[in-house]
Order: C-alpha cells, then structure tokens, then sequence
C-alpha cells in the first residue's frame, strides 16, 4: 500500500487527503499537525473547518485508509509521498517585513523530514510558497540526506473555500511541477498516477518547477486583479448613475473576458489574495523589476480603497456620524459556505465603524464568537500566525454584540450592513426587519444582494455598491 503523509491540518491539507482517501482506497493516507486541538477536532464530531460536504467524507473514510495523528515524525518516516501543507504567513519583522512570505514553518518540516527519513520520498510542495522555494528545501535535505533520495515536486492548490470539494472531485486543472531529470520525471508520474485515480489526463498539467510555483501566485493575482477591476468600476457607476450588475453582465458576455470574478462587492478576503500579491510584489522587486512591482501593489490598493469607501459611504448617509448607533452587521467570514474570516472585508469595516464609536451587533451562522473577537483585536498579518485569544477590552466590549440571529441584530439598529453573500440573507422577512429598526432605517448591501426596488417601497433608504443612489445618499455630502 501506498503511504502519503501530509504535514497539516488546516483548510487545504484536511479537505485534499480526505479526497484523495476517498477516490484512492487502496493509498494509507495520514494528516499529521503538532496542534492537538486540531487533531482531535478531525477526530471528533465536530470538524474544525466548515466546508460543504467535507464532513460526510471524512467520517466515510476516517478509520479506514483516513487518519489524523500528532505522531508527526513516525508517520512522516514511514510515508512514500510526503505533502507539506504548512503555514507560509507574511513577515511581520525584517527583510521583507509586510510583504515576503516567512518560510520558518517551511524549513523547520524540510529538516524534520531529513531527521526521521530512512527510505526514499516525493516532498510534494501543496502551501503556496514563492518561486524558488523548491530550491532551497532541495538543498536542506540533499545536505542532510544520508544516501537517501528525496525528490520535490510542486502542487500547488486552486481551492475555493465554500467549492473546495467539488473543486477537488471536478478540479480544472491539476498542476504538478519536477525536475527535468529522470528521477524527477518519475516522481512526476507517481503524483499523477494518484490524481488519475479521479481525474482526466488532460487535465493533469505538467510544468517544471518554477513554472508551477509562480502559477498559484499568478492565478491568485489575475483574480484579485478583476475583483478590484469591477470595484474600480462600480465607484464611477455610483458617481454617473450607471449600474455596475448591468456593466458587469455586458462586460462579461465578451468570450475573451468572461463573466466570473467581476461581481461588485465590498472587497475581496481570504487567505490567499492579499498574501500571495504582496509576495508576488517583494519577488518583483527582488529581480529589479519596480515597475511590475506597483502594477500589482494597486490591485490591494483599490481592495483597501472599496473598504474605505463603503464605510465612508455608511458615515456619510448617516448625517456625518454613526456615534452610539446601533449598527446590524450581517456576515463576517469573507465568503459564503465558509467560516473562514482571514482578511474578510468585514474585520476593516467594523474596526472603521468601531473607531466612528458605533455600537455593533454582529451575526454570522458559522463564524464564532471567539473568532469574531478576536479578529477584532488583531493587528494586520497576526491573523497569519499563531496568536493566542485575547479578551477584547472593556471599552470595545461595550460597543459590540454578537448574535445568533439575522432578526436580533437588526432590532433597534440605525442601520444594516450586509457583509457576507450569506444566501439566507435574499429571503429574510425584510418588512419585519423594517418595523423593528430606528428610523430613518439604511442597509447598506455590500454584496448587491438585496432587492433594491422592494426594499426601497418599505421604506428602506439603501445603498447597493456600484448602483444608482438612492435619492436620499445623493443628497448627503459628498464621500471623501
């Protein structure tokens, strides 16, 4: 039997082996995590990531050929494939600070498996990591190899949180990237023997090295290029009268553009956009290349720019202050069909509303009340590193409710900001949530969700990113 081992728990290691279980019976698949927390909640009834049908899959495969262990360095020992899945957050301190990725996680699991190894492995590249990385984890474990051969390879992920099953049972493509080198073509061929198990052969690509790690930092680049795209946009449909769905439809008719990606929202989140262009800024500069460098720097700086301007937009519409009123935020995580909340627009905004001392009332049916908290009180890129829950101070305490219920935020709020494209947010009792708000009322949608029209005939003054203004929001003072 085949072994694979993969060195983390976390939103890509877990739902990937789990598939690979499931469509590879005959292959031992172990996740292993120095957090014990973390393993035991994959052991458990409680998974510790929300993802639809994730959960259904582990508990049919868990126990068979599916395991989740803190023996890390056995299972690592006894692995034939070895994938590392591991935290590449961005530096917070030193060269590179706010913008490299910090390999520390990285390198510590390359030495960890030159220790342990006694027999030949595959080290399959799955965090994304920036160009190069494959080079220096080669030279780790080619110092320290012992006569054994070791072969990496990069694979890098194209999961969307929310799809990420699906993603892997119908994925697009698959990108396996090795050296062009016997040995490498070899190990090349193994990986792709395992994803046959499931997928097409003309879907499995095949690159050199560098082509597949600079993949993922391009593929994510382009997206959050067309999210800021359309956002860009959607301030001059506000400004001219103009309707950014309808834009965005004629624009996406065009077969060379497409229509995904160019919804209008508040910003784009996750753990991946913002990150991967920030490195994808520092490798740039890094080769002397300035000028790609600030191409890409705008993209977050027009994802930076949207956030303002919604929560501007929000002060503005409300006579110029949102002191002491009570604002309903309704989504936190950045996406629907997750609880993920790393870089969602949701943390900007309340912290903007916090600084404005609003009074927040905050419901999300996956996020907790100790992640809402904490998020809350991080600094920018700790969510990207290991910190601990703080209590959130007495004076923000006071400022923010969290809540179970779409209907209990909104009693008695000034307003409503939609967040999350959470789906039972179109078909909420919005007349019930009318009747129990101050007056005037707002909602601010977004994620252009709302039915404009109906909402304005039960009296709500709305605003919907990138659309026409309601009368009202034309008449406050221009947004700054």
């Amino acid at each position: 039997m085949v072994k694979i081992c993969c060195i983390g728990a976390g939103y890509v290691g877990g739902p990937t082996m789990a598939v690979i279980a499931l469509k590879c019976p005959s292959i031992q698949v172990v996740v292993v995590d120095i957090s014990v927390s973390r393993i035991t909640a994959w052991n458990s009834e409680q998974l510790p990531i929300y993802e639809p049908g994730l959960e259904d899959i582990v508990k049919q495969c868990r126990g068979k050929n599916l395991f989740f262990s803190t023996d890390v360095e056995k299972n690592v020992a006894e692995a034939d494939i070895i994938f590392v899945s591991v935290n590449t957050p961005t530096k917070t301190q030193g060269l590179g600070a706010g913008k490299a990725a910090d390999l520390t996680y990285w390198e510590s699991s390359a030495r960890m498996i030159a220790d342990v190894s006694t027999s030949n492995k595959i080290v399959v590249e799955k965090s994304t990591v920036p160009v190069k990385t494959a080079e220096a984890i080669e030279k780790i474990l080619s110092f320290n190899s012992k006569g054994i051969n070791y072969q990496i390879l990069s694979n890098p992920e194209f999961l969307a949180e929310g799809t990420a099953i699906q993603d892997l049972f119908n994925p697009d493509r698959v990108l396996i990237g090795g050296r062009e080198t016997p040995d490498g073509q070899k190990a090349i061929q193994t990986l792709k023997d395992v994803y046959a198990h499931w997928v097409p052969e003309d879907r499995i690509i095949t690159t050199n090295l560098w082509s597949a790690e600079l993949s993922k930092l391009a593929a994510n680049a382009f997206l959050a290029q067309r999210i800021s795209s359309v956002n860009a946009m959607s301030a001059l449909c506000e400004a001219t009268g103009a309707d950014v769905s309808q834009v965005s439809h004629a624009v996406g008719k065009d077969t060379r553009i497409g229509s995904k990606f160019l919804n209008a929202s508040v910003g784009f989140g996750g753990s991946c956009f913002q990150k991967d262009i920030l490195n994808l800024v520092y490798i740039c500069e890094c080769n002397g290349l300035p000028e790609v460098a600030n191409y890409w720097k705008q993209v977050i700086k027009v994802n930076d720019y949207q956030k303002k301007r919604f929560v501007n937009r929000v002060v503005s519409s409300m006579f110029n202050t949102v002191s002491g009123k009570k604002i309903a935020i309704l989504g936190f995580a950045f996406k629907k069909d997750t609880g993920d909340t790393r870089e969602t627009p949701a943390i900007d905004v309340c912290k903007e509303l916090l600084r404005d001392r609003a009074r927040l009332s905050i419901y999300d049916p996956q996020v907790t009340v100790d992640q809402i908290q904490r998020d809350l009180l991080m600094d920018k890129f700790d969510w990207d590193h290991a910190v601990h829950l703080q209590p959130m101070s007495p004076s923000t305490v006071k400022k923010v409710s969290i809540v179970w219920d779409a209907y209990e935020a909104a009693r008695d709020a000034h307003a409503i900001c939609i967040l999350t494209e959470w789906d039972e947010f179109k078909t909420l009792d919005y007349q019930r949530i009318f009747d129990n708000m101050q007056k005037p009322a707002f909602v601010f949608d977004g994620r252009n969700m709302v039915n404009v029209k109906k909402l304005r005939e039960i009296g709500f003054i709305v605003y919907s990113i990138g659309k026409p203004l309601d009368p009202w929001i034309k008449d406050m003072p221009a947004v700054a």
